[in-house]
This record gives structure tokens, sequence and C-alpha cells, in this order.
């Protein structure tokens, strides 16, 4: 009797639906059904309906908020290990609370810390995520994570575009590594230098800005926006605002995570950028907004699925 290598299972949470069909087309294998059955008082339970023993068990699920999100991951990790998984991977396409990697004030908690503690008490062996908010974040797990970028996909679609006189921008000082880093991946592809300025910004608090000033020349440029989570969206939106002031001709923005909570929708709408680019880490009604425009990740999770289950380099599938 044959029997076969370490078999897979992809299974998915309320939020990682539709993201994981997709995963699931691209493998050519079919969703795995869980059942999450909730109570009256807000409780739930997740129960798998396929066997997982001895298999690779995949969970996909975005941990954001509300809590409902992080919990059915958590139930769903302890109902596979307790299943008997061979291993149980956590397929998480945005981490949430990752912007608390660090005690930026007295008396405040390292949420991404918790949260990573959280997943690997409930029992996942490994963890595979695109474009944390910080690359420390890694470092908060005791088991091997898989940090994805997506920058790979969104320039390709940049590309595509064939803008010319092109500029790459960072919102702020914080992610002038990921705008350099994108405008290089830009240089590779058309073959010529993309250069990259700086938006310097101070907040009056959390999701509200007071002031932006741009480091560097946008006159008559083509201009392209980095950053990894459009939440509200007021930074963005005010940002192209102050870079149109400046003579930009078209100015665009690409965040991996499109939140896009509150007024965002409304903000984007209304603001001076021709498009907002995200990817689909997170469920995202396209007809919310006009000037959104979602980017499968499906290759990117895919292929990572399938350099585990063989073995081989994540890097050499230009994944990261």
């Amino acid at each position: 009797m044959l029997i076969e290598a370490n078999p897979y299972k992809v299974f998915a949470g309320s939020k990682g639906g539709a993201l994981a069909e997709r995963i699931c087309q691209y493998l050519g294998v079919s969703l795995g059904k869980v059942n999450i059955e909730h109570f009256s008082d807000g409780e739930f339970s997740c129960c798998f309906e396929d066997s997982v023993r001895g298999q690779s068990v995949y969970l996909v699920q975005s941990t954001c908020p509300s809590t409902d999100n992080l919990m059915e991951l958590l139930l769903m990790i302890d109902a596979a290990r307790r299943a008997s998984a061979y291993k149980v991977i956590a397929v998480i396409p945005y981490f949430g609370w990752a912007r608390q990697d660090r005690k930026d004030k007295p008396r405040v908690s390292i949420g991404a810390k918790l949260v990573a503690n959280m997943i690997q008490t409930a029992g996942a062996d490994r963890v595979i995520t695109l474009d944390l908010h910080a690359d420390q974040i890694q470092g908060f797990f005791d088991i091997p994570v898989d940090h994805l970028f997506g920058s790979t996909i969104f320039a390709d679609y940049i590309q595509s575009l064939n803008l010319e006189n092109l500029v790459v921008a960072s919102p702020d000082v914080g992610g002038s590594k990921r705008a350099a880093t994108f405008a290089k991946k830009l240089e590779k592809r058309l073959k010529h230098e993309v250069p990259v300025v700086i938006c310097y910004k101070q907040r009056l608090k959390a999701n509200q800005v007071s002031e932006i000033r741009v480091l560097g020349d946008i006159q008559d440029k083509n201009v392209v926006i980095i950053d990894d989570i459009a939440d509200t969206a007021g930074t963005l939106c005010k940002a192209a605002k102050v870079m149109k002031e400046l003579g930009a001709t078209t100015v665009r923005a690409v965040v991996s995570h499109g939140i896009m909570s509150g007024p965002a929708c409304e903000r984007v709408e209304n603001s001076e950028m021709e498009e907002l680019i995200f990817s689909d880490s997170l469920p995202f009604e396209a007809s919310r907004c006009s000037k959104v425009h979602v980017i499968t990740t499906e290759q990117i999770f895919g292929e990572t699925i399938c350099a585990i289950q063989t073995h081989t380099s994540i890097s050499e599938r230009n994944l990261r």
C-alpha cells in the first residue's frame, strides 16, 4: 500500500476565507472544512470536519481586531494539535497588534510580543506572514517565521503603468528603508534610477497628523508612496495633497495591508490620489471605494506552502 508522505490541508478562519480559497486554487487542492459555532454569550468553538491526523495543517487567518479573529486562530491551532496534526502552520496575512512592537512610553504593553507568545502557546509550529510592521517582530517568536514581502507583486503592477519621471516616497522617516527597498526593485525592472523622497510628519496623537513636509524633489514627478498599513488613510491623503501642491504630476499609494477603518474610504475617494493599491491580506469590498486597487497574494502564499512541503528554498522563489 502506497502511503502519501506528509500530506497537508488548508483551512481558513473568518478573515481568511476568500484568500484561502484562492491559495487552494493556486495549489490545486480543496479548502478544508472547519465549523465555527457561536453561542449566545459571544463565546465560540472551532471544529475541523476533515481528519488532520499526521498531516501538516495550514490555518489562514489574519489577526486584525476584533479580538475574535485572533481567538479563532488560537482555537484552530489548539484543535489541530489535539487532533494529532503532524505540523500546525499559522498563515497570518496581516499580523494584528504589530504596531505595538516596543514601549514607546511608560507603562504600556508590547502587544506584538504578547500575541506571538499566545500563538506559540496554542501550539503553532511555524508562522507565515506578510510585510510585518517591524522586522524585529520575527524575533518575538521561538519558532520559524517566514516573513514574506509584497513588494514583488506591487513592483510588477507599478511597472505595468509605464510611468515616466517616477519617484518613490516614504510617508515618514521610519518607512525610508521600506521605500528604498521598493525603489531598488523598480530600478532592476526599469533599468534606470528611481529616486526616493521622504515625508517628515508630526502627529498630534495616534491616527491624527498635524503637519507633513516633503524632503526631496517631486516637481513634475509621478509619485508612488510606499507604506505598510492604510488604517484611517489620514497620512496618505494628507501627503498626497501636499505633494500635488508641490508640483507632483500624479500621486499613488502602495500599502501592504488595507485596514480602511472609520473614514478611510471617504478620505481616499475625495483625495488627490489617483489610486490606492494594497494586497488582499484583509477582506475588502471593491464597491466601498472606486480608487482602491486590490492585488492578490495567492501566488506568494501558495509558493511558500510548496517550498515548505518540498523542503526547498523560499528565497529562491523571489518571495523575500
